[in-house]
């Protein structure tokens, strides 16, 4: 085999374990999305990454929550935090601790096609939120 073809399909194979490598997505990340309130007026965003070796498997990570609503009128609210999820029974369960807005809240939910659940925060009414994790 003449060395410059030796070369080409080197390069070619590196080439493409590159790019593979640059697509594949980190191991133990997730995005969640969510929609909170009777109406589902707000939307709830974050990625989270795993934060624990504990088979109960434990993600945490940034969240954003903005206003979706129409009765928003100097443009959407928005809520920042932080949010410890832990996923158990076979992904049936769902239990998490948020904090937005220096509030502390919490989320307990079972799995049907989404996460059906009730996010309580102090000094609020509970509200609903769906969940869903990718």
């Amino acid at each position: 085999m003449p060395l410059m073809t030796w070369r080409n399909g080197a390069a070619a194979l590196l080439g493409t374990v590159a790019v593979w490598l640059c697509q594949v997505p980190p191991l133990g990340a997730m995005e969640i999305i969510g929609q909170a309130g009777v109406l589902g007026e707000w939307e709830l965003t974050g990625h989270l990454t795993e934060s624990g070796p504990d088979a109960r498997r434990q993600f945490s990570g940034p969240l954003k929550m903005r206003h979706v609503g129409i009765c928003a009128q100097d443009g959407p609210e928005e809520r920042a935090g932080e949010i410890k999820l832990q996923i158990s029974g076979a992904d049936s369960q769902v239990t998490a601790e948020l904090v937005l807005d220096g509030a502390p809240c919490t989320y307990s939910a079972r799995k049907t096609h989404n996460y059906e659940g009730t996010l309580s925060c102090e000094g609020r009414a509970p509200v609903p939120l769906l969940v869903w994790l990718k």
